[in-house]
């Protein structure tokens, strides 16, 4: 199920699924490790003798955020309980706490008792092996731990805490779990299960007639109990009402930096590029990795998942973020990448969030022939995000500590993995990481990321590499606009292949072929970029009611139909891609009325909650794959930030 809200701070990250249930809970990094593994954390609620499930029917509900912030806002109404809930949700920006406040509204005319349950799936680590959940009277708590990981249970009533509680065993020998206990609104009161093991607490409510009451429920997450109990306390001192107060000031603070140039974009964007600034800060870990969705519902599709830091996610999200301002996150990440970064000067296809090397479909031997496993664009963009950084601070300073071990090694390694005969970068797998080959895409990055290194090398007076750099990108060029542009189409192709000691030429239309002016191979008004930007509209442009743009023709990643006439599923990237050359090549205002219908466009097929999944549907334009994808969410802000730009400079 796609997730529709999400809370994170760098080491704690809480996804929501569409009925406002608990579905992912990472800690201690973003993306590692998940310890409720897509399974339910559920509130559940009695009342007259009923239950009821929040992830039942019965339920008609509206999920969002609170303006301006990274607080979930969720109603709820229920006319056979003759209810509604209104919850809010926050995860401390500091501490490990997850907090929900919800308010209970009675409509009868009567009072009565209100009993809200809430369930805990853990399996910590990943594992539902050797964990234990038990009952503290003293602090009248119930907590989950196994070795260095544990999860404390709290809440608070106006009447006081915990009302009941139960610990038992879960998908073993028969149980299915404590949570079928409440579903008659009573906890039996087991106070400790060793095992595959979860919980269920309740908070007891007293409605007036007409009226509500209100109560808070937390989780804290720590390595060692002294630490739950310190952060249990910290809450309970400082009171649930005064911390939910503190985060929603906090997050409103740092989106405090966004200054966008005024613009003739609707509200309803500018409110959508904050909400992907705080998506991409939910999946940044704070030790760098830049993760590239934490949804495990794809689990179902491959038995892998996207909570990776993939180098070429993470550079191009680094880039977004330097330009907005928040370039903290991005040195973060810079750092990641030079612990990272092997002996030879590549990066690896992706690595895990504590920067070990992640799951990998690429070969190092293929044909009886050694191969290095490797995308380039992975290793070209580090170094083209990371120049970008000296330019927005000016600071060599924090250059300095990156050059020898970041900049040097990777610069060398593009110079030295290039076939001389044709003066192009050589073979490594795609930027969709499909397909093996010389192509546009990585040889552009290429290009850009030993200009970024040459212009890095003269920072430090380092003329031998910068002259060597330099001398390197520009063979590359060459050979880009020699043997990757085909004049016969006019146009640039998606790549060219290594035959019999030749090139063979790839003409499939693939977008991200277009990005030689990007990167700066050509300026965006040259004819060869326009003949291949306007290939690309023609072909890859989904002719439904959904439209969007393909990412090359016969796209079969999650493709959903047999219609020969649609290439693939609109992705959010592609789409901006255009958005962003039209953008680009703009010389009036009047020019800018097509890339802001394809922003428009993102906004209007995003979640409801304003979340981008990796793609959609081509004929019902349900999302696709993961949600949200972080990639998807930088594509967003960074058309935003060229457009509103671009209006400011143009009349």
């Amino acid at each position: 199920m796609t997730r529709h809200l999400v809370l994170g701070n760098g080491s704690l990250l809480v996804n929501f699924d569409d009925t406002s249930t608990m579905r992912d809970l990472y800690y201690p990094r973003v993306g590692l490790s998940n310890h409720i593994d897509g399974r339910k954390n559920v509130m559940g609620i009695w009342v007259d003798g009923q239950f009821a499930w929040l992830d039942g029917e019965g339920w008609r509900r509206t999920l969002g955020y609170v303006p301006g912030t990274m607080m979930t806002e969720i109603k709820a109404d229920n006319e056979r309980l003759g209810i509604r809930l209104h919850m809010f949700d926050a995860v401390h920006y500091r501490d490990n706490i997850y907090i929900r406040k919800v308010t209970v509204y009675n409509y009868a005319n009567y009072e009565r008792e209100c009993r809200l349950f809430f369930t805990h799936d853990f399996s910590i680590d990943e594992v539902d092996i050797g964990d234990t959940a038990v009952y503290e009277p003293e602090a009248n708590i119930v907590y989950h731990y196994k070795r260095e990981r544990y999860f404390l249970i709290n809440g608070q009533t106006p009447q006081g805490g915990m009302y009941q509680f139960a610990t038992g065993v879960k998908r073993f020998h028969g149980a299915e779990g404590t949570w079928r206990d409440a579903e008659d609104g009573e906890l039996q009161g087991n106070p400790i299960t060793q095992g595959s093991v979860d919980s269920t607490v309740s908070f007891s409510l007293k409605l007036p007639a007409q009226g509500n009451a209100g109560m808070h429920y937390w989780i804290a997450i720590g390595e060692k109990f002294s630490e739950i109990q310190r952060l249990n306390e910290y809450v309970l001192e400082r009171t649930p009402p005064v911390l939910m107060e503190r985060i929603e000031i906090y997050w409103r603070n740092w989106l405090g930096r966004v200054r966008l140039e005024p613009s003739d974009l609707p509200d309803e964007t500018v409110e959508q590029y904050k909400k992907s600034l705080y998506v991409i800060r939910t999946q940044t870990d704070r030790a760098g990795a830049i993760i590239a969705a934490n949804d495990t519902d794809i689990l179902q599709y491959n038995r892998d998942h996207y909570s990776y830091m993939w180098p070429r996610d993470g550079a191009l999200v680094s880039r977004v973020l330097i330009a907005s301002g928040y370039t903290e996150m991005a040195k973060s990440f810079f750092d990641f990448c030079s612990r990272a970064i092997t002996s030879r000067g590549f990066m690896l296809h992706k690595y895990n969030p504590d920067g070990s090397a992640g799951s990998s479909w690429h070969p190092w031997w293929r044909d009886g022939k050694a191969q290095l496993p490797i995308q380039e664009d992975e290793t070209a963009l580090v170094l083209v995000a990371l120049y970008e950084l000296f330019e927005r601070e000016s600071s060599v300073e924090s250059i300095l500590p990156l050059y020898r071990p970041l900049v040097q090694p990777a610069a060398d390694f593009m110079c030295e993995y290039v076939y001389s005969e044709w003066d192009l970068p050589k073979e490594s797998h795609d930027l969709w990481e499909e397909r093996r080959g010389i192509f546009t895409f990585t040889a552009s990055s290429v290009y850009a990321g030993l200009i970024a290194a040459s212009k890095l090398a003269m920072l430090f007076g380092d003329v031998a590499c910068r002259q060597r750099y330099e001398q390197a990108a520009n063979r590359i060029r060459d050979g880009i606009l020699k043997h990757l542009y085909d004049s016969e189409s006019g146009r640039f192709l998606r790549g060219v292949h290594v035959e019999s000691g030749g090139l063979c030429k790839d003409f499939d239309i693939e977008s991200s072929m277009g990005q030689v002016w990007e990167f700066g191979v050509l300026p965006p008004d040259d004819h060869r970029v326009v003949a291949t930007m306007k290939a690309i509209e023609d072909a890859l442009w989904i002719p439904t009611a959904v439209g969007g743009f393909a990412r090359y023709q016969g796209d079969y990643y999650f493709r959903q139909t047999s219609d020969p006439n649609i290439p693939g599923n609109p992705w959010f990237i592609t789409t901006l891609w255009v958005a962003n050359w039209y953008i680009a090549v703009a010389k009036t205002r009047a020019d800018l009325v097509r890339p802001r219908e394809l922003i428009e466009w993102v906004q209007s097929h995003s979640l409801s909650t304003g979340l981008l999944p990796e793609q959609l549907h081509a004929e019902t334009g349900e999302p696709m794959s993961v949600s949200p994808l972080t990639w998807s969410h930088a594509a967003h802000v960074d058309s935003v930030l060229r457009y509103t730009k671009a209006w400011s400079c143009l009349s």
